[in-house]
């Protein structure tokens, strides 16, 4: 057969590439297959201000100068927070909220989804799935390779389609982003500008979350799209594409288009604000001890101390079934046993607690105690976890935590909303403090007003320019 060698011509790059093991029809099949799992994993679409429809139309600008014009592209917009872009086979193009909320103009959300076009166009994720199925069959795994056609390519699931590409795709993602976007007559440095933003964006997450600011890839985008600005730039040399006509961003019409949307949590993820953690639908609040930084993450919140504790608090539906002493004492844990479990009231909640002391991965000793609370129809549970030899020095701090754990009155639920993205002028006499006051998050208003505009040694833009702030 030429099964093994069978290779097709790239329709970007016009070189032969080896995509044996995923026909277009089957790119086809597994994006239409896998795109409700990517809409139920990421919070569904974002439909507010018919954003989904103008970012179709910049993304179908891009498509039409493609060299597969006639090609059908999908393109999302994500109700998640998180800054991320992605594209899965068959044409289906996603970006979330939150990169909206962080690009600054039509042209760098166009960069972006130039460059997803790109890995689309260039049949990357086939390239990668019929190299992994060569690897396997050379490896002698010839029917675990093979499979059954289309039903094990789908059955993979969208998380496959989602790693990293390599650095060859990447580069060539980003050369034919710049064609496209160039040739759709957009800005191609928008690119380079919105990766030095994302930077930013990146390490003052890293330091929200308690962790280094090098330490910058698992929060957005970056994750699966290693790049550098000076990556981009050859990329820009390489791609030698003129624009056409003059180069656009379009700021007042994106800045238009974004202002009001969403920005961070929304109310079904619950809102940390500041050291509190409040969950309207499911009707809680508590509170961190000083020193915490708190992040929400899809299945539990997270706070951490420069010390070395750690808090997670998460659903525990076996103790909403056997009740909460039960629970810790048969049904936490096979590999830990809890021990001096006892009941307790936790504000008229029936609860329960009992510790452990245990090796953590890093060779550590760590004293855990777990707090199991039945609340209406649910259970939740708090496990504190503290350096061995500090842990008595946390036991008033967490006691507080665990008792902090309510219902929200009637005035709460009110009080507690979606933060969102307001766009304003840069009038005669403003600074960057004015801006800073009407920031409505919690933790390092000036740096992320900073970031979120893209300014850099504190300038603010011009009079006349736009910036974002976020308000409740």
């Amino acid at each position: 057969m030429s099964g093994l060698a069978a290779c097709s011509t790239n329709p970007a790059t016009g070189e032969d590439t080896f995509t044996a093991f995923m026909p277009p029809a089957q790119e086809a099949e597994v994006g239409a297959e896998e795109h409700p799992k990517i809409l139920k994993e990421f919070g569904g679409s974002y439909d507010a201000k018919d954003l989904p429809s103008y970012v179709t139309e910049i993304g179908q600008k891009l498509a039409a100068v493609t060299e597969t014009p006639n090609q059908q592209f999908t393109f999302t917009v994500l109700d998640s927070p998180i800054v991320n872009a992605f594209a899965l086979p068959g044409g289906y193009v996603y970006v979330t909220r939150g990169l909206l909320a962080l690009a600054s103009n039509e042209a760098e959300l166009a960069g972006v989804l130039a460059h997803e076009i790109g890995h689309v166009v260039a049949r990357h994720s086939a390239q990668r799935y019929s190299r992994g199925v060569l690897t396997q069959i050379l490896a002698g795994g010839l029917s675990a390779a093979i499979g059954n056609g289309a039903g094990d390519v789908i059955g993979m699931g969208a998380n496959a389609y989602m790693q990293s590409f390599s650095r060859e795709h990447e580069f060539e993602a980003d050369k034919l982003g710049v064609r496209y976007l160039s040739r759709a007559g957009y800005a191609p440095a928008a690119m380079a500008s919105f990766l030095k933003k994302l930077r930013a964006h990146s390490r003052l997450q890293a330091e929200l979350a308690g962790r280094s600011p090098d330490d910058v890839d698992q929060f957005d985008i970056m994750a699966t799209h290693p790049r550098t600005v000076d990556r981009i730039e050859q990329a820009r040399a390489a791609a030698n594409t003129p624009v056409s006509g003059t180069p656009r961003l379009e700021t007042v019409k994106y800045m238009t288009e974004i202002d009001g949307i969403m920005y961070g949590d929304g109310p079904e993820n619950g809102f940390i604000r500041g050291r509190k953690f409040v969950h309207v639908p499911l009707n809680f609040y508590f509170e961190v001890p000083d020193g915490f930084s708190m992040i929400n993450q899809p299945d539990a919140v997270v706070a951490q101390d420069n010390k070395g504790a750690t808090i997670i608090f998460e659903g525990a539906p076996a103790a909403a079934q056997n009740g909460p002493v039960a629970y810790l004492q048969r049904g936490f844990s096979k590999s830990i046993q809890l021990r001096d479990v006892q009941k307790i009231d936790v504000n008229g909640e029936e609860a329960a607690t009992g510790s452990a002391d245990v090796s953590l991965k890093s060779g550590t000793r760590a004293r855990l105690r777990v707090v199991a609370i039945l609340h209406g129809k649910s259970a939740f549970q708090f496990l504190f976890l503290s350096p061995l030899d500090q842990a008595n020095n946390y036991n008033v701090a967490l006691r507080r935590t665990t008792y902090s754990f309510r219902s929200l009155s009637a005035s709460e639920k009110k009080q507690y909303h979606a933060l969102s993205v307001k766009v304003r002028a840069v009038n005669p006499g403003y600074t960057i403090d004015t801006f800073v006051k009407s920031m409505a998050v919690d933790r390092r208003p000036e740096e992320t007003f900073e970031v979120i505009n893209g300014i850099e040694n504190a300038q603010l833009p011009p009079e006349g320019s736009l910036v974002k702030v976020i308000n409740e």
